[in-house]
């Protein structure tokens, strides 16, 4: 009569296993899904960043990342429906690219 509280005990571990991996799976999803809406920008300050960690000057990324984000400033000051989609409206934020 044991095994069916051994098996209970495996089910709950399983269980709480399973909501930790959906948990890691939405923060992956919704981490990569703020990456891909800031663009350019946070991608030169990524770049900026890794020259920092390693030693080497980071101004030109840096200097870039500010040109990426005044470009991202005048792209979110347009006005876009889906009327403007395939139509410069589904781009890159700061980048220009489709």
């Amino acid at each position: 009569m044991k095994l069916p509280v051994r098996r209970g005990k495996a089910r709950q571990l399983g269980q709480g296993m399973t909501e930790y991996i959906i948990i890691v799976a939405l923060i992956a999803v919704s981490a990569i899904a703020v990456y891909a809406s800031f663009g350019k920008t946070i991608r030169t300050q990524t770049v900026g960043l890794a020259h920092e960690m390693s030693g080497t000057d980071s101004t030109t990324d840096v200097n870039n990342a500010k040109d990426a984000a005044a470009r991202a400033q005048t792209d979110a000051a347009k006005d876009k429906g889906m009327g403007a989609y395939g139509n410069s409206g589904n781009t890159d934020a700061g980048t220009g690219d489709q």
